[in-house]
């Protein structure tokens, strides 16, 4: 820990405290409350946010929403349309009041092309429609065979969400304000280039009221997060918790996501409030649906009434293992202003820590003995005093835009505990190993011996990951699993 050397007391227990915050299980908010679990195509899985570190967009700052949990590649006929009844948003908080100032909504159309065959001959011939979303194959510059089209408008609103001054983004080549959304990679023989064919989807867009232009994917990615997840939830039975840092299975490795991703000039962000923004993501339903007896594609159920919102997301696992689970549908109903009000006792008095030395008991691990933590709720609703507080009271993955990116292959996989503190939890990176780093905070590893007694232990779940699983360039994320192998001779 030389890094933290000549910093003041204050930050290293702030960063000890945000670890603590996050907890210690392997896995993002996949499924992570009761009632998202119903409605999967509005569960926010991950959210990240960093300052670009492409050569050359490094004034840009780059925000990722994951939606859709554990998408198996094979998961057809119908894949993982996102919800066109749905608004998906990514907030932004630029004067530290955990109020959103920016916000860009999404909402999609799913538009059935009803491509039909000619079935018969004579008095016996029909057309027929098919039953599948694609009719052939599918190339970039020819998507002819899609049965199912699949577009989203973006809006951006200044000041609140739904009552702020709202106005669209654009394509900037072409003046479209209407996007399309690639389909997902249903396997070789559909897509043979699914590359080439998603890389037509990564549009230069307009922002209103910037005078530079942004970058915007919408798509099936590889899923980003690495976790042993099974084990984890099997009352966290991990081979060695202990051991090295890649000898477990990443579960994650065979599913995808859905990726909403944004470039965005940080010119166009900050203010002159301070350096360091606030950032989350949110998804809302019509707060009335009525389901049809005589439902067709377009209208299986009728919606009305005002949003609700049902998902929530900013930092990684605070729902899933921080939050009691009477609590976890409110807080994914529940705005950043208003967690401390009822949130606090979660922050205060950890449970997780406890629940690893019940489990590891045997073993010597023995949580940490400050309890209640002042200094805890202090981290978790101001951000870290000296990196990246912004005054927000609420939790959210906070930015210092001040501080530069670190080139790809120069990247600590555990970010400000590894000396980089362009990292986690200073923003988050796509291949900072927010796991092992939770794990090794929230048993104390920057307490005094004496309150942390298994502080210095090096936790890990096994699942390694850093920068090189992801590309270097817009929009970093991987190319989706394909849903069949290539059988080509």
């Amino acid at each position: 820990m030389s890094f933290l050397r000549g910093r003041s007391a204050r930050l290293a227990a702030a960063v000890l405290v945000v670890g603590m915050l996050l907890g210690v299980a392997k896995a993002s908010s996949h499924r992570e409350a009761p009632y998202i679990t119903e409605h999967p195509k509005v569960d926010a899985t991950d959210f990240y946010m960093f300052r670009a570190y492409e050569p050359g967009r490094e004034d840009y700052v780059v925000l990722v929403a994951n939606y859709v949990p554990l998408q198996n590649p094979y998961g057809g006929p119908n894949y993982f349309q996102l919800d066109p009844e749905a608004v998906y948003e990514i907030h932004i908080d630029n004067n530290g009041d955990a109020i959103e100032d920016i916000t860009f909504q999404f909402q999609f159309n799913n538009t059935l092309q009803d491509i039909q065959l000619p079935i018969g001959t004579g008095d016996n011939a029909a057309n027929v429609s098919i039953p599948l979303v694609q009719a052939g194959q599918i190339f970039a510059g020819n998507t002819s065979a899609l049965n199912v089209v699949e577009s989203y408008t973006v809006t951006m609103v200044e000041g609140d969400r739904r009552t702020g001054s709202a106005s669209p983004v654009w394509n900037f080549d072409t003046g479209a304000m209407d996007f399309a959304k690639p389909v997902d990679n249903i396997g070789t023989k559909t897509l043979p280039d699914y590359e080439a064919y998603a890389a037509q989807h990564m549009y230069t867009i307009g922002i209103p009221g910037c005078a530079q232009q942004g970058r915007m994917f919408v798509g099936q990615r590889k899923d980003s997060f690495v976790v042993n997840l099974g084990e984890i939830f099997d009352l966290v039975n991990v081979t060695n918790p202990l051991g090295p840092v890649d000898a477990e299975h990443d579960d994650l490795d065979d599913a995808n996501v859905t990726s909403l991703v944004l470039e965005l000039p940080i010119s166009c962000v900050r203010t002159e409030a301070g350096s360091t923004i606030g950032a989350w993501t949110t998804a809302s339903l019509p707060k009335k649906r009525k389901l049809k007896t005589n439902a067709t594609f377009e209208r299986p159920s009728s919606e009305s009434g005002e949003w609700v919102q049902v998902s929530r997301l900013g930092m990684p696992l605070v729902n899933e293992i921080v939050i009691g689970l009477k609590d976890k549908n409110r807080f994914n109903a529940s705005e950043p202003m208003n967690d401390l009000a009822q949130f606090a006792t979660y922050v205060t008095n950890p449970t997780f820590p406890a629940l690893l030395e019940i489990l590891f008991f045997d073993a010597g691990v023995r949580a940490p003995t400050a309890i209640p933590r002042a200094d805890l709720v202090a981290a978790f609703v101001t951000g870290i005093d000296g990196l990246n507080a912004n005054g927000g009271v609420g939790e959210m993955v906070r930015l210092n835009l001040d501080i530069p990116p670190t080139a790809a292959d120069a990247q600590s996989n555990l970010g400000v505990l590894g000396a980089d503190l362009a990292g986690f939890p200073n923003g988050r990176r796509l291949g900072d190993d927010v796991v092992d780093i939770e794990l090794r905070v929230a048993m104390g590893v920057l307490l005094p011996i004496e309150q942390a007694p298994s502080g210095q232990l090096p936790f890990t779940d096994g699942a390694y990951v850093d920068s090189s699983y992801f590309d270097a360039v817009f929009p970093y994320l991987k190319t989706p699993l394909a849903g069949s192998p290539n059988n080509t001779p």
